[in-house]
């Protein structure tokens, strides 16, 4: 009758154990979102063009064939300390990878030790090593020594492609940020190549401004000698001479914008303050090239600020299941194979002084997932952010584009 009771006692403690460990593993259900790029425009508002040919797949050095300018950019491109930066995030993201990927891989290390041992005779154990010999006719050493040697292995079965998954988030952050170098690459282009034609026009606009000088300066001059003979008035001569300070500040004005292109130039380039060499040519004889945007459906696939944002949303996708895998119990495997001896002559002795071992274990979580129902709930929500920046990014990608191609179009008219 005892035995039947404890053995219902031990089904139903079981069956409690159980029912926790399920409960334990299912992971809570949270908010989800999409990526909602339904309403992205056909063409861009300024034309009703679909031709799908697109500046945007010309090397920048196809495009820009002032040679001052392309020695710039690559110089830039080879200096610039944010853009160096960018590259050591990249390199960090790779060993990433290498990281993640080592995680699900066995380890296998090696491990040697020596120890020396006295126990005490009036103890079990010391009773048990005076009465038993520790091979045929010799005796156990008092105090007893210790050597072994041997390889241990440690291997997490990745029963639910949390390794794998995190590994492939690493590789799809490393894309990103490989992507995220690339438009910082575009800007930098963009941003020396804009700062480079706005100081051959402040160039135009000194050089007008120093004709315009010497031509007033010249009148200037004309009428003090007028006034000196009597033919023309204090007033005239007070006119002109106001035309041409007027003129003067102007050209330390334009002079100082020039500085500060040149600075600026000189900062994306990642040199300190120096002249910058450029061309001489008449800027209003410079007829850039025709520009042409394709669809904006092509932004998602030429622009490297979208592309960057979608692989960094393919990662926070995978870092949602990597959290939610926490939830589910881990298989692991440990073994450990070498030789232990008393006497360093008795260590290579086979079978005698072999010693192996394996061992499987399963565990999962149970009581207090407080942290990991933290961990992944900040995954989704990630994932979440990541798909506001996708679409953020593809909605500033398509504005900017629109605008560019307003201003030319305004330009040319």
């Amino acid at each position: 009758m005892i035995k039947k009771i404890n053995k219902t006692r031990f089904i139903h403690t079981a069956v409690v154990c159980f029912l926790l460990a399920f409960s334990a593993c299912k992971a809570p259900s949270l908010v989800e979102r999409e990526v909602d790029l339904k309403d992205l425009p056909q063409n861009f508002t300024n034309t009703s063009s679909t031709d799908t040919t697109n500046t945007a797949l010309i090397q920048w050095k196809e495009y820009f064939t002032d040679s001052y300018l392309t020695t710039l950019i690559d110089s830039a491109l080879v200096n610039n300390q944010e853009l160096n930066i960018m590259l050591q995030e990249i390199a960090i993201s790779k060993a990433e990878i290498k990281a993640k990927k080592g995680e699900y891989l066995p380890f296998v290390g090696f491990g040697a030790a020596a120890e020396t041992e006295k126990v005490g005779r009036y103890t079990s154990q010391g009773a048990n090593d005076a009465n038993t010999d520790i091979k045929e006719g010799v005796e156990f050493p008092e105090p007893l020594p210790n050597y072994q040697f041997g390889l241990h292995a440690t291997w997490e079965l990745d029963i639910w492609k949390k390794l794998r998954n995190a590994k492939k988030a690493a590789v799809f952050n490393y894309l990103s940020s490989v992507e995220g170098r690339n438009f910082m690459v575009t800007q930098l282009v963009g941003e020396i190549a804009e700062s480079y034609y706005e100081l051959l026009a402040l160039d135009n606009q000194l050089a007008i401004v120093n004709r315009n000088i010497e031509i007033q300066s010249n009148a200037y001059r004309i009428v003090r000698l007028q006034k000196e003979a009597a033919r023309a008035t204090g007033l005239a001569v007070s006119k002109f001479e106001a035309e041409v300070l007027h003129t003067k500040s102007l050209q330390f004005d334009i002079q100082q914008r020039i500085i500060e292109a040149e600075n600026r130039i000189n900062f994306l380039v990642g040199r300190f303050p120096q002249h910058v060499q450029r061309s001489t040519d008449d800027l209003l004889m410079m007829k850039p090239k025709a520009i042409r945007a394709g669809i904006p459906a092509q932004l998602l696939e030429n622009r490297t600020d979208v592309k960057q944002a979608e692989l960094a949303l393919e990662a926070a996708k995978l870092n949602v299941k990597v959290a939610k895998a926490r939830f589910y119990p881990s298989l692991g495997i440990s073994a450990g194979v070498g030789f232990e001896a008393f006497n360093p002559k008795y260590l290579l002795d086979t079978p005698e002084s072999l010693l192996y071992s394996i061992a499987g274990e399963l565990t999962a979580p149970l009581i207090n997932r407080n942290e990991i129902k933290a961990a992944y709930a900040s995954a989704n929500a990630k994932q979440i952010q990541a798909v506001y920046d996708y679409e953020r990014t593809v909605l500033n990608a398509y504005i900017e584009v629109a605008n560019q191609l307003s201003k030319v179009d305004n330009l040319e008219k």
